[in-house]
């Protein structure tokens, strides 16, 4: 490992070598001895259509020549302007302002600090937020609050604000009983409104996939009962799309695929291509009203210093181009992973397979305990490469990510080399 770098998620004692990547093209990454892997999770998940796609780079090029930044409190440029009306025009209903920052932690720190000030500004002290369990919103302190409470959050638990939480509503292919399991939460989510009906800010969930929690699916059935509540006892309802965004669940974003409009939705991650660090939190029209005022109290105080960087922005629209272009590949890949998932579902130790658009995953059994510390993670990654796979397991639970623009023979290249590579194990 490199003497002065400083690896991210990564036990420093004993940590393998990190291979060295040279380039990179579509689907495919290539390491400093010129082997080629595929690239199995989009570099954790932020690219959308390849590596080094020319008409990103070359967005990105001509935004250059012309302006890199300029300080956005009080200038405004015509790449973040254009970017936020395409992105208003995919989501639904009312949510219409965009406040731009730089990864998908701020983009929920921004959306937790908006609700909770939002009813401040009305008069309300509402401190409360109901999460899910299992969650994960980022790595900043708000972010990190809202999430669930793990090893990685442990040493920071006296910073944190406290929160409740509910089970997630995930389920699998074969599931039977997720109706019933659905309707207890929901009646858990109702019991809480009616015991304390004005003490909650709002509720955060990552919607149809929670990622980094373990790729756990839920239908779109829980986010229409959820939308309902939340508006039945009047408060705010976030969704955290940072991964699901930008066609992850088969369709432009987890709410269009519900038919939900929350009062909040954050998204970064793949919003760039995978390109540059962009991310942006999007309120309704009625919570931007409740900070339009000359009173400095009721003020957002928030920004970043690349705020809406121009470069960002210019990836970002690119990327956009090429989202309606190759709509086609982002909603069809599911009915592909469904039918080559099931070389995988039937062996012995796979189970809780489950598709969500361009997402499939599998929980593998093995030694040790369940969850993102079994050790089969350290061993998959040591081997995928033998494989031609870039592959990063949630501890027991495999996922494929890929980008869009893989073919459907070149995933079922995947699903053969992953089947080889279960075999390995």
């Amino acid at each position: 490992m490199h003497p002065n770098i400083w690896k991210p998620f990564t036990i420093l004692k004993g940590a393998q070598e990190p291979l060295k990547v040279k380039s990179g093209e579509g689907l495919w990454l290539t390491l400093e001895d010129g082997q080629k892997i595929m690239d199995c999770i989009s570099s954790w998940w932020v690219n959308l259509h390849g590596h080094s796609h020319p008409r990103i780079a070359g967005a990105i090029h001509r935004q250059a020549q012309t302006l890199e930044h300029v300080i956005f409190a009080n200038f405004s440029h015509e790449p973040a302007e254009t970017l936020a009306a395409r992105l208003t025009d995919k989501l639904p209903g009312n949510l219409n302002r965009v406040f731009y920052s730089d990864n998908g932690s701020t983009a929920v720190e921004v959306a937790l600090k908006t609700a909770w000030q939002y009813w401040k500004n009305k008069a309300q002290n509402r401190k409360k937020f109901i999460a899910f369990e299992g969650a994960y919103h980022g790595d900043t302190i708000g972010a990190m609050s809202a999430g669930a409470r793990s090893v990685f959050t442990q040493v920071f638990h006296d910073l944190m604000f406290e929160v409740e939480y509910l089970p997630y509503p995930e389920t699998w292919i074969g599931d039977k009983d997720i109706g019933s399991r659905e309707d207890e939460i929901i009646e858990m989510l109702e019991n809480k409104f009616n015991r304390h009906p004005e003490q909650y800010a709002g509720i955060i969930i990552e919607p149809l996939v929670q990622g980094a929690g373990g790729m756990k699916v839920c239908r779109e059935d829980f986010l229409q009962k959820l939308h309902w509540v939340n508006r039945q006892y009047d408060t705010l309802l976030i969704f955290d799309e940072v991964m699901t965004g930008f066609g992850r669940t088969g369709d432009w974003f987890a709410c269009t695929r519900a038919q939900v409009e929350p009062d909040i939705i954050c998204l970064a991650k793949g919003i760039t291509g995978g390109f540059m660090p962009l991310a942006v939190t999007v309120s309704s029209d009625s919570i931007y009203e409740a900070f339009d005022t000359d009173d400095p109290m009721q003020t957002l105080w928030h920004g970043h210093s690349y705020t809406a960087n121009p470069l960002g922005c210019a990836a970002a629209l690119a990327s956009l181009d090429l989202m309606e272009e190759n709509e086609a590949s982002f909603r069809g890949m599911e009915n592909i992973h469904r039918e080559e998932i099931l070389s995988i579902a039937t062996r012995d130790r796979v189970e809780r397979v489950r598709v969500m658009g361009t997402i499939a995953a599998f929980t593998l059994k093995s030694d040790g305990e369940s969850g993102y510390f079994n050790k089969i993670a350290d061993e998959i990654k040591k081997k995928c490469v033998r494989y031609d796979l870039l592959l990063r397991p949630l501890g027991d639970v495999v996922y494929l990510m890929p980008p869009y623009c893989i073919t459907r023979e070149e995933l079922r290249v995947v699903y053969k080399n992953l089947g080889a590579l279960l075999n390995d194990l």
